[in-house]
């Protein structure tokens, strides 16, 4: 007797989006969406306005969406409906060491609180995070750093407050993070510059904005307010100065990028990422030019087959369009899906890349 074939991620998103619009009470529980125009997710219940498919990510459960920088609804409460014991213990793990940030947190100490082995604790948590517990105590640590910086307390106090035990150990942890000192960033990035420029380009109005280091962001949008008040949003600190001639050489190779007259661009990039991230995106620019390759593909090239839809996450937050491609990152059946700046342009980008 031959196995039944099992269904391809896009087939289960597409019963999980007919799902949600048939406000399907029976499958609450089993998975969770998250809207990106609104930051919040949701059980397939949800008595809210339907969403647009294009701005839907689909997740197994509500931690997988919190993690990815998603907010409870409060009008379904998806998190009162998790079945998933893995997904509550991971979760209650996650709250237990925000509350004890401060303290020393090992592997071993949270094995302890949780009675569960090293090994297995370790195991299920990246599992269902894509990371190490090390990494999110890590993660965990510089949010609470950045607040207490922009909170006004000084470098020793919000170093020992986030649970960091020497000075040194916090400028080496956080100082490329951060991609300044953290005495820099607790004057608000003040001395900080981000020029940037806007110009046409093949895809609509481009933004291009750069540090010192180099490039961090390159954004699409429908007009130039737009684009200005996503680098306000994007680097809320910095002093942001307009300068088209002296970043006119950066716009013209990116331009000749686009229409596929520049292959091999020399761009410094200035970017900050997690662990997780940065894998993600390396593994991006290792896609030539006229390919693609699946979610799951990148996935198991990380050597994470699970992480799938962290990596549509990972690619969602690349703040520099096209210099990290994840335009060429599509579905398992070959359709385009989500793009940060539209799927036409993504479409765009590909039918520009195949072109012989």
């Amino acid at each position: 007797m031959k196995p039944t074939p099992q269904p391809v991620p896009e087939q289960i998103e597409d019963r999980r989006w007919q799902a949600v619009l048939g406000r399907d009470s029976s499958l609450d529980g089993a998975f969770v969406f998250g809207v990106s125009s609104t930051g919040i997710f949701c059980r397939p219940s949800c008595p809210a306005k339907r969403p647009r498919r294009e701005n839907v990510s689909f997740f197994d459960h509500a931690l997988e969406a919190e993690q990815a920088g998603y907010r409870a609804c409060l009008r379904c409460r998806p998190q009162a409906v998790d079945g998933n014991p893995q997904s509550t213990m991971v979760r209650a793990m996650c709250r237990y060491i925000e509350r004890h940030i401060e303290d020393r947190l090992t592997l071993s100490l949270l094995a302890k609180e949780f009675r569960r082995s090293p090994f297995h604790l370790q195991r299920t948590f990246k599992a269902m995070l894509g990371v190490s517990p090390r990494a999110y105590i890590d993660a965990c640590r510089l949010r609470q750093v950045k607040q207490n910086l922009q909170a006004g307390h000084s470098v020793t106090a919000a170093l020992y407050a986030a649970g960091y035990g020497s000075s040194s150990r916090l400028y080496e942890r956080t100082a490329a993070q951060l991609g300044m000192t953290p005495e820099k960033y607790r004057r608000g990035a003040v001395a900080s510059v981000v020029r940037y420029t806007i110009a046409a380009s093949p895809l609509g109005r481009m933004l291009i904005a750069a540090t010192d280091k180099g490039i961090c962001a390159i954004q699409f949008a429908n007009s130039d307010q737009q684009l200005q008040q996503g680098l306000i949003r994007e680097f809320p600190f910095a002093v942001r100065r307009r300068e088209d001639a002296t970043m006119s050489q950066w716009r013209e190779i990116l331009t000749r990028l686009i229409q596929g007259q520049e292959t091999n661009p020399a761009l410094p990039l200035d970017i900050r990422a997690t662990a997780f991230q940065r894998r993600v995106w390396e593994a991006l620019q290792r896609i030539p030019r006229g390919e693609t390759r699946s979610y799951s593909a990148v996935a198991k090239k990380i050597g994470m087959p699970a992480a799938t839809r962290a990596v549509a996450r990972a690619c969602a937050t690349n703040p520099v369009a096209v210099a990290i491609p994840c335009h060429r990152v599509v579905r398992q059946d070959g359709e385009p899906g989500g793009y940060r700046w539209g799927v036409e342009r993504k479409q765009q980008l590909l039918a520009i890349e195949q072109q012989p």
